[in-house]
């Protein structure tokens, strides 16, 4: 989705706060800048006092003179080393610490994003906005209060002395700058744009690369390398095209700042001539003069040599921005209390749901009761509302309509890491981090001692498999536990759940992806975990809940039976459709 574009103003406004921790480091370096400025405008008076002596009284320059003179220049150059080298190493680090804090607060934003943002949005995009396209804001971040301020210093020196000099002339040179500023207008704001425009179409490239090399396996199994590649080369393309686009504007900008600079150089030659013939400008004064508009036209060339790194810094400030901006669905309510002694009665008062990108309505008006301890178990045809309903308790989403209690608290009034903390997930799709089974393991408690964890993994029929392996509990997984088989990712991610400890449990098709005796061994462990707990059970093989002390049939977004399997049996409803196709199939 298209975002509209934000004025500089806004995002400088949004931005400027990042300075106040290095305040003094950004007021030291401003000092710098100053000396540096210092010592690179006074080199054109030495020689204007040294030029207009020599023709007026050369027998006044003696050798004593121009030596102190020299000896004076060369402590200035001192000095203008020591304060680049701050500038250079500091204010860079400077640049990297804001570029660190932004990141930082970008990747806590993302923490307490909901689940509707990373549906909708690309992971490609994401990480392109938290990593590459804040890589410019150090350069920004030291350079453009440094640049500018140096600029405005040079010309604001350049005026004064100039305008000493010779008024007329000076004034003929300034009102030059306006009109170039109004003239390089136009391509600056297109190269913002254009810039924008890459870094929108590098995330789009970094998701279809993930998403390619993810689905790597795929990829092969159906011979489409072929696809991939022609896919990869015409995003590649694309991006070469908005670079093309870049580098016109940015060459149009340039051509017309050299433009005015020679245009500028002529009236300097053409008007400062005349003056000499006239007398209105000694020859030392037009050295002079001379010098500090190439001075001046030197900053002016910088700033617009510094505008491509500006408007890299100012997009990259922009999607950081808007990633900030992305709303924060889910949150501690005020006056949020933490969940203690939770004991697992969970209640659902005319619960109703749809999503915010579509609003098809999944539940609704939905009333249930869950008693601590109780083994609920949810079936039904797909889509109708069953791992939604399970979502809501933890709060993965708000209900639209209703509420949801969890020991006579409302989930809304407590808050958010108590509530997870009392719920554990158990899901069909394991996703194992990049690192150790040991690491994946202390995921559910981390801190927990060593025996804890053995004792977790233990309890989840998973140490002797475990031990088995190369490395035993310091085996590296691989990228989402690829190193692993379905059952043994399953079991980890229960010992993961099991040193969790939580009071709620919710097993989401946790079987459905596994052979039968995968199925067997996980089975077995999931019944470990849940004594207990109170836990709903998201079913695929039926089979596997008949000994569930109730039942709930989901269709249509709403509870249409409700009983234990041999009185939704007797019925001969929906449920008992559902478990005799499921036989049949599984006879066949």
């Amino acid at each position: 989705m298209e975002q509209k574009e934000m004025k500089t103003g806004t995002l400088l406004k949004r931005f400027v706060p990042y300075y106040k921790k290095y305040t003094r480091i950004m007021v030291l370096d401003l000092l710098c800048a100053s000396l540096t400025t210092v010592c690179e405008l006074i080199l054109p008076l030495i020689l204007r006092y040294i030029t207009n002596q020599g023709l007026k009284d050369l027998a006044s320059l003696t050798v004593q003179t121009i030596v102190g003179i020299g000896v004076l220049y060369f402590a200035l150059r001192i000095v203008d080393g020591l304060a680049s080298f701050y500038m250079a190493y500091t204010g860079h680090v400077m640049g990297a610490a804001i570029e660190t804090d932004m990141r930082q607060d970008a990747f806590e934003h993302l923490q307490k994003l909901s689940d509707n943002y990373f549906n909708n949005t690309k992971v490609g995009q994401i990480m392109s906005r938290i990593t590459s396209d804040l890589f410019d804001v150090t350069e920004f971040a030291h350079h453009c209060p440094e640049e500018f301020f140096i600029a405005f210093l040079k010309t604001a020196v350049s005026f004064v002395i100039l305008a000493g000099i010779n008024l007329p002339l000076t004034v003929i040179i300034f009102v030059f700058i306006p009109v170039m500023a109004v003239s390089c207008s136009y391509f600056n704001i297109q190269v913002k744009r254009a810039f924008k425009k890459q870094r929108n179409h590098i995330g789009e490239l970094n998701a279809r690369i993930e998403d390619s090399l993810l689905g790597n396996k795929v990829v092969r199994a159906f011979a489409n390398e072929g696809v991939e590649i022609e896919k990869f080369n015409r995003d590649n393309q694309e991006f070469l095209n908005i670079k093309r686009q870049t580098y016109k504007y940015m060459a149009a900008f340039q051509n017309t700042i050299r433009m005015f600079d020679g245009l500028m150089y002529v009236v300097v030659i053409v008007a400062g001539g005349i003056f000499m013939i006239k007398g209105l400008i000694d020859p030392g004064d037009l050295v002079a003069y001379t010098m500090y508009v190439t001075t001046l036209l030197a900053t002016i060339r910088r700033i617009i040599e510094f505008a491509e790194q500006f408007q890299r810094g100012m997009t990259g400030i922009e999607r950081f921005t808007e990633l900030m901006d992305a709303s924060v669905d889910i949150f501690d309510e005020e006056g949020a209390v933490p969940l203690r002694d939770v004991h697992g009665s969970i209640t659902f008062d005319r619960v109703s749901f749809e999503y915010p990108d579509d609003h098809n309505p999944v539940l609704s008006n939905i009333d249930l009761k869950i008693r601590p301890g109780e083994k609920v178990a949810l079936v039904g045809p797909s889509g109708g509302g069953k791992t939604t309903l399970c979502n809501l308790i933890p709060r993965f989403y708000d209900p639209t309509e209703g509420r949801i209690l969890l020991d006579g608290q409302d989930i809304k009034n407590v808050t958010l890491q108590s509530l997870r903390g009392s719920v554990g997930v158990v899901q069909q799709d394991v996703y194992l981090f990049s690192g150790t089974v040991y690491e994946n393991i202390e995921y559910g408690h981390p801190g927990a001692s060593r025996e804890e964890i053995l004792g977790a993994a233990k309890m989840a029929g998973a140490h002797e498999f475990i031990m088995g392996l190369k490395d035993g509990y310091d085996t590296y997984v691989g990228e989402r536990g690829v190193k692993l088989s379905g059952g043994q990712k399953q079991r980890i991610s229960i010992a993961r759940v099991f040193l969790k400890n939580p009071p709620v449990l919710i097993l989401d098709e946790a079987t459905s992806a596994l052979d039968n005796e995968s199925e067997h061994l996980v089975s077995q462990s999931l019944e470990r975990l849940a004594a207990g707990r109170t836990t709903l059970t998201i079913a695929h093989r039926l089979t596997t809940i008949r000994n569930a002390d109730r039942i709930l049939v989901l269709s249509g977004s709403n509870i249409i039976e409700e009983g234990n399997h041999e009185e939704l049996i007797k019925k001969q409803g929906i449920y008992y459709q559902l478990y005799t196709s499921a036989g049949e199939a599984e006879q066949n």
